[in-house]
């Protein structure tokens, strides 16, 4: 299971659409650039259907909701416990991810209230650039500068949140879905959580950029380590397998 997830754990969204593949940040950008921006968009109704799939109802039912519009991401729903669902697109990722602009990629996700709090200044940010057409330089300098300027909120301690629907599409590789969680730290080590390690259930990878070639463009980015822990069930309770289509 471990190979193929590493496969489609592309998305890192926080908000992430957030982890990248060591494998494919090496490949060929299979979407050199931006798709048309309506190509990203849906139906509000069945966005926000979507966003709330990725945590059990128990959780998403009172959570707040946004979804993607023509500036960018927004509020629709308000929520009563504290969680943010979203549904992330491709540019949610790693920014070396070859599918950073596929406007296929549909990925739900519910952030807990730390990272509602702290992540999703981020998306937001990312959403408002990718709708007006900005580059991916041109996005990372906006973070940066928002940074820089104290504009975006430090990492919360105990920020998570659940992707766990099986209607997402994550990337076009082969078994392009995962029932997960994922965790944001800032400068926790990924040894700390075992990750990686024969037999652990959890693996680990930058926010930012999957290469270590790309080291010298985090300089002046909030630092964030993302840790997946793969789950049994989708949001529903159904058994979720290795991957589902």
């Amino acid at each position: 299971m471990r190979e193929r997830t590493k496969g489609i754990i592309a998305l890192a969204l926080a908000a992430g659409i957030w982890f990248s593949a060591a494998k494919a940040a090496a490949q060929t950008d299979k979407y050199p650039k931006m798709a048309p921006a309506g190509e990203y968009l849906m139906d509000k109704n069945a966005e926000i259907q979507l966003a709330r799939s990725a945590a059990p109802d128990s959780i998403s039912r009172d959570a707040t909701i946004v979804v993607l519009g023509r500036q960018g991401y927004e509020r629709v729903v308000e929520g009563k416990n504290g969680f943010t669902c979203l549904v992330e697109r491709a540019w949610m990722a790693g920014f070396d991810w070859p599918e950073f602009w596929n406007p296929k990629v549909r990925g739900p996700n519910c952030l807990n209230p730390q990272a509602a709090r702290s992540m999703l200044p981020i998306a937001i940010l990312r959403s408002r650039m990718v709708m007006a057409g900005r580059s991916k330089e041109e996005i990372l300098a906006a973070i940066k500068t928002a940074q820089e300027n104290k504009q975006l909120p430090d990492l919360e301690s105990g920020a998570m949140c659940y992707m766990m629907s099986k209607s997402a599409y994550l990337t076009d590789e082969d078994g392009h879905n995962l029932a997960h969680l994922m965790f944001y730290t800032a400068g926790t080590a990924a040894k700390d959580w075992g990750a990686g390690a024969a037999g652990s259930p959890v693996m680990a990878a930058p926010y930012w950029f999957s290469s270590a070639q790309e080291a010298s463009q985090l300089k002046g980015l909030p630092p964030i380590l993302v840790f997946l822990v793969a789950v049994a069930n989708w949001s529903d309770g159904t058994p979720a397998g290795e991957h589902s289509h």
